[in-house]
């Protein structure tokens, strides 16, 4: 069955990678013990997390080098992962888990993160202080648009358009979560085109 230019995406846990899948196979992997613990499919929730608690003081705890990062469960490790983006695409950090046990309990929003498929994205470059639950998907094409417009020491205009773009985007496509107590409904049922859509 062909793939339309907007579908959904099925992550390989061993890998770390997306696969397009066309609306059929969407269905058929909604159910957990479809992707028999190697394929799950990715989730369309996105949340705008406004009353987040994170301070400078946890930040700096969370060991994370750059203003700029996302933390999801991975089911393969047992354990958070943080990574952030940069010109070489995406960096693994040593994460603190004592930070991140405080922030999470402080948060109770990100104890509902989905396994490997869904990331808190954190954005404190200049003077944003901002917050998102988005798919894993969203992280990638993050990282593709830093990876493959940074030029120089400090980037150039052209990343930071991009980078400036895509958190519009995801502004535009975003609900509000403003309780940050429960995940609540899915945001809107938004698919990216296969050409937006670039993995680590």
């Amino acid at each position: 069955m062909a793939i339309p230019s907007e579908h959904r995406h099925l992550l390989d846990l061993d890998a770390r990678q997306l696969l397009c899948v066309c609306r059929a196979c969407s269905l058929l992997f909604d159910r957990p013990a479809a992707g028999r613990g190697q394929l799950k499919l990715v989730p369309q929730r996105r949340l705008r997390l406004e009353r987040f608690v994170l301070s400078d003081a946890i930040w700096e705890q969370l060991r994370i080098p750059v203003d700029m990062a996302y933390f999801f469960h991975a089911s393969r490790q047992r354990r958070v992962l943080a990574y952030y983006p940069g010109p070489m695409g995406a960096t693994e950090s040593r994460l603190e888990l004592t930070a991140w046990e405080a922030l999470e309990q402080a948060n109770p929003v990100l104890s509902e993160l989905e396994e490997d498929v869904e990331a808190l994205l954190v954005n404190r470059v200049g003077d944003n202080r901002r917050q998102w639950l988005v798919p894993i998907e969203d992280c990638y094409r993050l990282v593709a648009a830093i990876r493959t417009r940074w030029r120089g020491f400090s980037g150039g205009r052209e990343v930071w358009e991009a980078i400036d773009a895509f958190f519009a985007q995801l502004d535009r496509q975003a609900r509000s979560d403003p309780n940050n107590k429960r995940g609540g409904g899915r945001g809107e049922e938004t698919r990216w085109r296969s050409a937006d859509v670039k993995v680590m």
